[in-house]
């Protein structure tokens, strides 16, 4: 099972947590509903939503990931850079870049601003650490959700 633990560039210390308000009923029925499947990813985003400061959805800051949000990392071992777009697993389209934000990435990006970092544990336990470097400041359409 990976696991992250999401920190401030350079402290150490774990970032804010900001969820947009309309997000967060879906998010804890996504958690509670994965709890049976995977307690530890649930308890993961049980944790982040129980720590987050709620905000409605205009006062959400651009550089925040969000749901529909392109979102630009690095592994900073590899220096490779990936753009991903957290979606709701039904949205969830590899092959596009949708990302589910039930799974450990999706719970670990979902909640991070740009700059902030998380270290990465790989399915090979290999340790990394992985950076926001860009967050969209729009939501991809929803149009595009339904291709």
């Amino acid at each position: 099972m990976n696991k992250q633990r999401p920190t401030s560039s350079g402290t150490g210390r774990r970032p804010k947590v900001v969820i947009s308000a309309d997000c967060l009923g879906r998010l804890e029925a996504l958690a509670e509903g994965a709890i049976q499947r995977n307690p530890d990813l649930a308890d993961r985003l049980l944790g982040e939503i129980s720590r987050a400061r709620i905000v409605p959805a205009a006062k959400l800051l651009e550089n925040v990931v969000a749901n529909c949000r392109a979102v630009t990392y690095r592994d900073e071992t590899t220096g490779q850079e990936k753009t991903v777009t957290p979606v709701f697993p039904e949205d969830a389209d590899i092959a596009r870049g949708r990302i589910s934000i039930l799974t450990s990435i999706g719970v670990a990006l979902i909640v991070l601003a740009e700059g902030a970092s998380l270290h990465w544990d790989t399915r090979d336990g290999e340790r990394r650490i992985l950076t926001v470097l860009h967050v969209a400041s729009q939501n991809v359409p929803e149009s595009l959700e339904a291709q």
